[in-house]
């Protein structure tokens, strides 16, 4: 008697606190930007653990890249709330992000007490090619699963056109790409099914959990009356933090306008990070004067080599900008600067949670209607190559430091294409790649000096 295959058998249903163990090491391991959060979602999720179908896994994709706020971490939070209610929403959201808080507080205390350290930048020399391949890599994959046929594939480099070379804003590609999607679905349908497109198959990795003919469970319905005890309860947290803090410092007290602006932020971070980091530069730097621009570059470099979304740089300008300004006095700076990072972490992502908990009942509610799908399926095709487009950015500035008239960084360019060698070819997993390219800028630094004695850099 032959056993059953168990890649076709479907796997045994999850619990609050199995789930509890992944979202934390996910915390732990969620490098490489938006990018390559959402990959090694895929990968984790959807083809080894099949706790979600990929078209599902899509559907969620697609709504989170509508909303303000790191779609990576908004991601993590429907797909919790998809499997275990509020509280699981709750948990893998909040997972997602506090790791990264603990460990940028503690590189901003390494930074304000010890200053620069050579060997943290030679890592860091050797973890910004790495970064660079990860997101290509991504782009790599997430457009071979998304985009079925020539169509996409064709809507996806004209929004990599549109931002890179015409600058346009990304709310206007996503609206553009939206109102493409929707004539698409009417006119051409086959070619804005989800995981569809003529002559594209879904590639299967057997069935899951949620998969894509499982029911909407019953808490993922929509409610008008869970909609407004959601509203009611989001206006409460975030009502409740600023008037206790207007209370206790006054409007114009540190705390109080760190809450008020990054509360503004949270709501303008359409496209991801890079999107609003202006924004966060012009408010921290130039007009509050809460830290410099060099403390702002290098708060931009932890966060873009700490796991996390990329927009939780802003825990580091919030315990900068505590500690800089003593705000309970010279012998409390750390206690000043841990509590504005927790401040500012709060109002930025308090608005992504509040998003999926309220609005997912209104996607599921849109799974397999074309008349809604269509429109996120050609959002999607903008988003890789916005994504593209990312990857991009990063290469100018790693590889060519000075810009285009310097000098070509030939070492970091191999760094970055033994990375994506690795990851391509080889499969590698991005902490090993991480950390190999890590130490790789630290030998470099290491024998930079021989080298240059020798002739070999200049």
């Amino acid at each position: 008697m032959n056993k059953p295959d168990p890649s076709q058998m479907p796997p045994p249903p999850v619990k609050l606190a199995q789930a509890f163990w992944y979202w934390l090491k996910l915390g732990f391991i969620s490098f490489g930007g938006p990018a390559g959060q959402i990959a090694i979602m895929h990968q984790d999720l959807v083809e080894k653990k099949r706790w979600i179908s990929e078209r599902r896994y899509l559907h969620a994709l697609n709504y989170c890249m509508l909303l303000p706020g790191p779609e990576a971490q908004q991601l993590a939070t429907y797909i919790g709330w998809l499997m275990h209610r509020t509280w699981g929403g709750v948990i893998a959201g909040g997972l997602f992000v506090l790791p990264s808080v603990f460990i940028l507080i503690g590189l901003g205390w390494i930074y304000m007490t010890f200053g620069h350290v050579p060997a943290v930048a030679a890592v860091l020399y050797g973890i910004k090619p790495a970064v660079t391949a990860i997101v290509l890599f991504a782009a790599y994959r997430i457009g071979s699963r998304a985009l079925k046929n020539r169509l996409l594939w064709t809507m996806a480099a004209l929004a990599f056109l549109a931002i890179f070379l015409l600058h346009s804003p990304f709310p206007l590609i996503v609206f553009v790409a939206a109102l493409l999607g929707a004539i698409g679905g009417k006119f051409a349908p086959e070619k804005f099914v989800v995981g569809g497109g003529h002559g594209a198959a879904k590639t299967s990795y057997g069935p899951a959990l949620i998969d894509d003919d499982t029911p909407i469970p019953a808490h993922a319905r929509f409610n008008w009356l869970n909609l407004s005890k959601l509203i009611c309860a989001g206006l409460i947290l975030w009502g409740g933090a600023m008037g206790f803090l207007c209370v206790r410092y006054g409007w114009n007290g540190a705390l109080t306008q760190m809450g008020w602006f990054f509360t503004k932020a949270a709501l303008l971070t359409f496209g991801g990070a890079y999107a609003v980091l202006p924004y966060v530069y012009q408010g921290a730097v130039e007009h509050y004067h809460w830290l410099t621009p060099h403390q702002m570059i290098d708060g931009l470099a932890l966060g873009e080599t700490t796991p996390g979304p990329l927009i939780i740089v802003v825990t580091f300008v919030g315990f900068v900008a505590g500690w800089t300004k003593t705000l309970f006095g010279p012998d409390q700076l750390f206690l000043a600067g841990a509590t504005s990072a927790f401040v500012v972490t709060y109002f930025t992502f308090l608005p992504s949670f509040l998003f999926i908990l309220a609005g997912g009942p209104l996607v599921e509610s849109t799974h397999g209607n074309l008349k809604f799908t269509a429109p996120l399926t050609g959002i999607t095709a903008a988003v890789v190559g916005v994504i593209l487009n990312l990857a991009a950015f990063f290469a100018y500035h790693v590889f060519w430091p000075q810009g285009f008239a310097g000098r070509f960084d030939a070492i970091a360019s191999l760094i970055g294409l033994a990375a994506l060698l690795a990851l391509l070819r080889y499969k590698a997993g991005v902490i090993p790649v991480i950390a190999a390219c890590g130490a790789a800028g630290l030998l470099f630094n290491f024998l930079k000096p021989w080298l240059a004695q020798a002739g070999v850099f200049p």
